[in-house]
């Protein structure tokens, strides 16, 4: 650790992770390697239940199940790709439709997880970057659907750029680290073999 602070810094070395670091892929929004209209967005996390037990003044808690916790996605609209558009063709292709005085098939259709899931193209990924641009840190969402969009406000007085935000729902994320060390198990019984991978289906 103390080398840290003491070694002379060379062309190769490693940074600290930055939060400016980073790329998102979102097919739905553009195909491409990058959304590059995205200015934030808050990484996945999870919080882990518990179950409690009390016996006479004392308590005892157990872990139970990882739930996933919704993610927020901040986008400037740059008219061309048009955010706005993209976002609302997303929506309509999740299953939502404004019904006709016919009442045909489609319009009694109603939104499905694989509908809704399938309008985000089921890949989009949340990359963290090194000074060389080279990926570090990939968190691959599965099965995301939008929960939430805001499309911002409007104000006479306000020269600011025009944000639009959603909220992503997801199963489970995928973290991969690559071009880094993964963990070190020394220490860690019952350790998955694969250190570089985390929650893929089977720990592989």
């Amino acid at each position: 650790m103390a080398e840290f602070w003491t070694s002379q810094k060379t062309a190769g070395d490693n940074d600290p992770k930055r939060g400016f670091r980073f790329r998102v892929q979102f097919d739905g929004l553009v195909t491409g390697p990058v959304v590059w209209f995205a200015k934030k967005v808050t990484k996945p996390s999870f919080s882990i239940t518990e179950a409690k037990h009390s016996f006479l003044n004392h308590s005892f808690y157990y872990p139970g199940r990882v739930e996933w916790q919704e993610l927020t996605m901040t986008l400037v609209d740059p008219v061309s790709p048009g955010a706005i558009a993209q976002t609302n063709a997303m929506i309509q292709a999740a299953g939502y439709v404004i019904p006709t005085a016919q009442l045909t098939s489609q319009d009694l259709s109603s939104m499905s997880k694989g509908k809704a899931a399938t309008a985000v193209s089921q890949n989009i990924h949340i990359v963290q970057i090194n000074s060389d641009g080279i990926d570090t840190e990939d968190w691959n969402l599965i099965n995301p659907f939008i929960k939430n969009v805001k499309f911002g406000d409007l104000d006479y007085s306000s020269d600011d750029l025009l944000e639009i935000e959603l909220t992503l729902r997801y199963d489970y994320a995928i973290c991969e680290i690559v071009n880094a060390p993964g963990a070190d198990t020394t220490n860690i019984p019952n350790a998955l073999p694969n250190t570089n991978k985390f929650y893929s289906p089977g720990g592989q």
